[in-house]
């Protein structure tokens, strides 16, 4: 996951510390063959115009330990964020230092259960883009209901699940987007492959794309 940020190396930082990960090259913030890695570039302030975002979904694994996350979230610089939560919902809503929503789901919350700290990134998106980035990655598709989708690794670990309708509209540039690494070999023959699964190129140069639903990704060489 790669994230527009004022302060790359300060968010970089939040994110290692409350996730327990090391800081590499470029605010990188790796994870492993299970656990989405995030990295942090130079964008925009965040616009008060709302607009598609994705956010984190962390994970507790006993009673007391929700209240330990959220403890040392609101210790790092996270804030407590109002999207129209109910009283009686079990998760925590917080935001990170720059604004990024993230939430803490509870221990008894099985459609995570032993999918790792960093359980889930959760998008805006209708069932077909979760179809083409379950093509796109090689990873299955674990939830298909109701027009929600959620894809895995087969490593498991982290899902990356799209929510259905209704869809937020796409104004601007999504401040979060997918980063796919690829061999530099086959950078070209990667772009004819996802474009003939259904995205679309907008910079050649840059090597940028669009899924279907307009939403902006990289392809970048290892």
């Amino acid at each position: 996951m790669t994230f527009d940020a004022r302060d790359p190396a300060r968010l970089a930082r939040f994110w290692a510390d409350l996730l327990d990960r090391k800081i590499v090259e470029d605010a990188l913030v790796p994870g492993d063959e299970a656990q989405v890695s995030l990295r942090f570039v130079p964008g925009p302030a965040r616009s008060a115009t709302p607009t598609r975002s994705i956010h984190l979904h962390l994970t507790s694994e006993a009673a007391g330990d929700l209240r330990a996350v959220v403890d040392k979230a609101l210790g790092l610089g996270a804030g407590h964020l109002d999207v129209g939560q109910l009283p009686e919902e079990p998760h925590v809503v917080l935001a990170d230092p720059e604004g990024n929503a993230f939430c803490v789901i509870p221990p008894d919350n099985n459609f995570l259960a032993g999918c790792g700290f960093l359980g889930e990134v959760a998008c805006d998106g209708p069932r077909a883009v979760g179809q083409f980035w379950s093509a796109a990655t090689g990873w299955p598709l674990v939830w298909d209901e109701h027009e929600e989708t959620a894809i895995q690794s087969p490593h498991g670990g982290t899902k990356v699940a799209w929510g259905g309708p209704p869809v937020t509209p796409k104004r601007g540039t999504n401040r979060q987007r997918f980063t796919l690494a690829v061999p530099a070999g086959d950078l070209a023959a990667e772009v004819d492959r996802l474009v003939a699964l259904g995205a679309t190129v907008i910079d050649a140069d840059a090597i940028l794309l669009a899924d279907p639903d307009g939403n902006e990704f990289h392809l970048t060489a290892t």
